[in-house]
């Protein structure tokens, strides 16, 4: 008998403050939309009931924050406490998890905040994704519109001018964060797949 796992449900759940994280957010959502996921969208600063119990039934959970101070926004930390009850009964537990930031400067210390969503998806039981690229914009043939242009491993990083508007997110980051979507999708399908057919054995 053939079993065929369900569409992969993947939530991105980010805050933007000034509108440059959002338009990355939006990059995830069209990767994992183009790899065959259900996408739902949560600005965690605003976050409804609604939007809690699709996080709970997600199959994967994107994050997404700024870099400010060198560290996750102040909103997506209270997210991260906010989530706490969901910690103790385990509700995000074995889903896949990955994260991407953005920060004015080349490093800004972003690592730091993608170290951070990476711990705070630990703390939930996930199973976290890294991007899978290779840096590049690295050597004397490389440029700096290539995919993963900053060299970042655990999860995307971004580079926005501190005075620039949406329009200057910059194209390469985009399409990083879009692989990320896309990347995450297909771990979530495989993981399904693999859970289904484990399960039809033992039917």
């Amino acid at each position: 008998m053939s079993h065929t796992p369900p569409q992969p449900r993947v939530v991105v759940a980010y805050h933007s403050g000034y509108g440059h994280t959002a338009v990355l957010a939006e990059a995830v959502r069209r990767g994992a939309e183009k790899a065959g996921a259900y996408v739902t969208s949560v600005a965690v600063d605003a976050v409804t009931d609604d939007q809690w119990r699709q996080l709970d039934a997600a199959d994967a959970v994107v994050f997404g924050s700024p870099t400010y101070m060198g560290g996750a926004s102040a909103a997506f930390h209270a997210f991260a406490e906010a989530s706490s009850g969901r910690y103790l009964t385990g509700a995000w537990a074995d889903k896949i998890a990955a994260g991407f930031t953005n920060s004015a400067s080349k490093s800004g210390d972003k690592l730091n905040t993608l170290n951070f969503l990476a711990a705070f998806a630990a703390q939930h039981h996930m199973i976290w994704v890294g991007l899978g690229l290779p840096p590049g914009w690295n050597a004397l043939t490389a440029d700096e519109n290539d995919l993963n242009r900053l060299g970042f491993w655990v999860g995307a990083g971004a580079q926005t001018p501190q005075d620039g508007g949406v329009e200057t997110v910059h194209g390469a980051d985009i399409a990083t964060v879009e692989h990320l979507g896309t990347r995450v999708t297909e771990q979530a399908a495989a993981l399904s797949a693999g859970r289904t057919a484990l399960a039809a054995t033992a039917a």
